[in-house]
């Protein structure tokens, strides 16, 4: 049975080019980075490459990139960072955003139970977060926004550059979760205004278990991890200098893709959408249409039938119906109710999201058995 898979939000792949980059690190260059002979020097040097690769990939100085252990660390540390450095006597106040990845959710939840208060600022019925609703939040002792990029789910993006503005005539910092962004749409820190942004390996072609924190200079964290002082004091622990190289790798080739990949994802994208609303011959719930989303990404709804009983008559097709981050239940998701998504249509939901591998054959054949499953479903 060949496998289509339309799954590309939950993981990807690694990329050939990407494998190439890390294979010498687990054989050869085995070095550690902080030893002075010419191994260590070698390690050391494959890693200040890589932080070259993500400086230029977010247009930011190499010294502002933190290697972590993934997009949850590194969420981690940009909210524990700036609230334990500021401590609650400066008021101990964040916002985030109702959509947020449970790795941003958690931490909040987290210093909630430690005394910080936290506000959660909702969404429209499109998923996207009002700029004035961040406005109204702040306080005087507010000590970080966290709003996410793009949404997981649905692919809604946020309008972060205008946020900034509004973080940064008050004085407060502002985080970023890109780890669903990068790679699809432009990430360039300036351009966004952003303080602190969270990449994630796994979802741009790079090995699970590798990421990075930007962080802006002059704002400081205290770690997370404390140790040795690897990582500019920030992440103690012994770099994964394989990982570290794939993921600079998966940079390097996804800024030089993007423009391209953009308009080919969306294209698919929408063909996708197409033939399934033709085919269906009743209206299809495309969830955050009518605002920017990211371009690979469908979180669409069958009328009269849920999502996790069509895809279980499609074995083939590696689909969710919600984000890879929740457990699969029949509840609704929380972005869903977040956007006041009635339960019948978040019922019906399944994400499709499409990478670099999907092919115009894959989209055609996906469409074909959704539409074959949930007319058997509806009977």
């Amino acid at each position: 049975m060949r496998q289509l898979y339309f799954d590309y939000n939950a993981t990807t792949p690694i990329a050939p080019s990407v494998q190439q980059a890390l294979l010498p690190f687990l054989s050869d260059h085995f070095g550690n980075p902080s030893s002075s002979h010419v191994l260590g020097r070698a390690a050391h040097e494959a890693l200040e490459d890589a932080r070259g690769h993500l400086a230029n990939f977010l247009g930011c100085d190499p010294d502002e990139i933190v290697f972590t252990g993934g997009g949850s660390e590194s969420n981690n540390l940009a909210l524990k960072g700036v609230a334990f450095r500021r401590g609650r006597a400066a008021g101990g106040h964040l916002i985030i955003s109702a959509v947020e990845h449970p790795s941003v959710i958690e931490p909040a939840r987290f210093l909630e139970r430690l005394g910080y208060d936290v506000t959660v600022v909702p969404v429209t019925a499109q998923g996207v977060v009002q700029p004035a609703a961040i406005r109204q939040a702040l306080r005087p002792e507010t000590l970080l926004v966290s709003v996410m990029l793009a949404n997981n789910e649905t692919g809604a993006i946020q309008p972060l550059s205008q946020i900034a503005e509004i973080c940064r005539a008050e004085n407060v910092p502002l985080h970023t979760d890109a780890a669903q962004a990068a790679g699809k749409i432009r990430t360039q820190v300036d351009e966004l205004g952003v303080d602190l942004l969270t990449l994630a390996g796994h979802k741009m072609y790079a090995p699970k278990g590798v990421g990075a924190l930007y962080v802006r200079q002059g704002i400081a964290l205290e770690p997370v991890l404390h140790g040795a002082g690897h990582e500019a004091g920030l992440r103690a622990g012994t770099e994964n200098v394989a990982f570290i190289a794939a993921l600079g790798a998966a940079a390097s080739l996804a800024g030089k893709s993007l423009d391209v990949s953009q308009e080919r994802l969306q294209n698919l994208r929408d063909r996708l959408v197409e033939l399934l609303r033709e085919g269906a011959g009743e209206p299809l719930v495309v969830h955050s249409e009518a605002t920017p989303r990211l371009p690979n990404t469908l979180s669409i709804s069958f009328p009269r039938a849920a999502g996790h009983e069509i895809l279980a008559r499609i074995p083939e097709l590696c689909a969710s119906t919600r984000s890879a981050c929740h457990r699969e239940t029949q509840a609704i998701s929380p972005t869903l109710a977040a956007m006041r998504v009635t339960s019948e249509v978040a019922r019906g939901t399944i994400r499709l999201s499409l990478g670099w591998y999907t092919t115009e054959d894959e989209v055609e054949r996906a469409a074909s058995l959704l539409l074959g499953a949930w007319e058997a479903v509806t009977g």
